[in-house]
């Protein structure tokens, strides 16, 4: 633009140099075009500018406001205004319809889990007081599939809005124990010995959650440590959970928290999901608690709950 300006005040000395007309008024008249020009430039560049700074406080905004948009300064930027509204509305429908599917996926999959729990207790009541070999494997299948149903059920709710958390001060000795009872048949099955010392700490939590991340932890342990020894102990107000079975290979020790990862025992059992820790580490991070994992090939893994005094209300 401004080339094109000198290029004009340029024609229009040339035109008045042509008619022979004095030096002195030709280079007035330029000098006054150009001043003028240059006047132009610099309120246009102002303009300008101040419409990029507004654009650039509105940029990186999750909740971007079309409306907000500075006033098209011609034909070909009103047009391109047009078609972000046409974007937007197809942006909003789009969202819109993905919201209302998981809706639904959520409502069904609750829905289901639900379900399932009623001919697993039937099945339950069916297998009890049978004593044999296969009556006792029959209740450890069960029981493993009941603790997956419930797995999924807490994955779901931990998605959810309305997560029922109840934060107030609980003995940690009494979820410790809660835990240990549900679990007992699983360590008598897999010869694995508990040693559960008392602690003597009450804690800021949610029992519930809390004792869920204890038992996704002992459930760990019973399955890579089996035939060995298990021990539940504090150091201040860590809570520490270490067994003497397979460990975890260095390499997969910094990810055994993330989504879906399973790692080299994960690979060997067929079983694993790579769900439990981490909802075990969503969970304490929405406590206010920390959890970290401590492992060597072959000697074992210690797992180990932070339960500092979170900065939440006491109910």
């Amino acid at each position: 633009m401004l080339a094109l300006l000198v290029v004009c005040a340029g024609i229009f000395a040339t035109v008045l140099f042509l008619y022979q007309m004095p030096v002195e008024a030709v280079g007035y008249a330029t000098l006054l075009c150009a001043a003028l020009m240059l006047l132009c430039a610099a309120v246009r560049f102002i303009w300008w500018r101040r419409r990029i700074v507004r654009l650039e406080e509105m940029e990186g905004h999750a909740s971007l406001v079309l409306d907000q948009l500075p006033e098209p300064e011609d034909l070909e930027a009103e047009t391109y205004q047009k078609l972000l509204w046409e974007l937007d509305e197809v942006r909003r429908q789009v969202s819109s319809a993905a919201d209302a599917q998981e809706r639904e996926n959520m409502d069904y999959y609750t829905m289901w889990v639900h379900q399932i729990k009623t001919p697993i207790a039937a099945m339950g009541l069916l297998l009890q007081g049978d004593e044999t070999d296969r009556g006792r494997e029959l209740r450890s299948e069960l029981f493993r599939i009941e603790q997956y149903v419930e797995l999924v059920l807490s994955y779901l709710r931990l998605g959810s809005d309305s997560t029922d958390y109840v934060i107030r001060e609980y003995d940690l000795d009494g979820i410790l124990r809660q835990a240990a009872r549900k679990y007992a048949a699983l360590f008598i099955r897999g010869k694995v010995s508990l040693e559960l010392r008392p602690t003597d700490l009450r804690v800021l939590t949610d029992e519930k959650w809390l004792q869920l991340v204890v038992e996704q932890v002992l459930s760990n342990a019973v399955k890579y440590a089996p035939g060995g020894h298990v021990k539940i102990y504090t150091r201040d107000t860590r809570l520490i959970i270490e067994d003497d079975g397979v460990g975890i290979a260095r390499e997969d020790l910094p990810r055994i928290f993330e989504r879906g990862f399973t790692g080299c025992n994960g690979r060997m059992d067929k079983r694993a999901t790579g769900i439990g820790l981490y909802l075990c580490r969503e969970i304490c991070r929405r406590l206010g608690h920390t959890i970290t994992a401590e492992s060597e090939p072959g000697r074992g893994t210690r797992v180990i709950i932070g339960l500092e005094r979170p900065l939440l209300e006491v109910e």
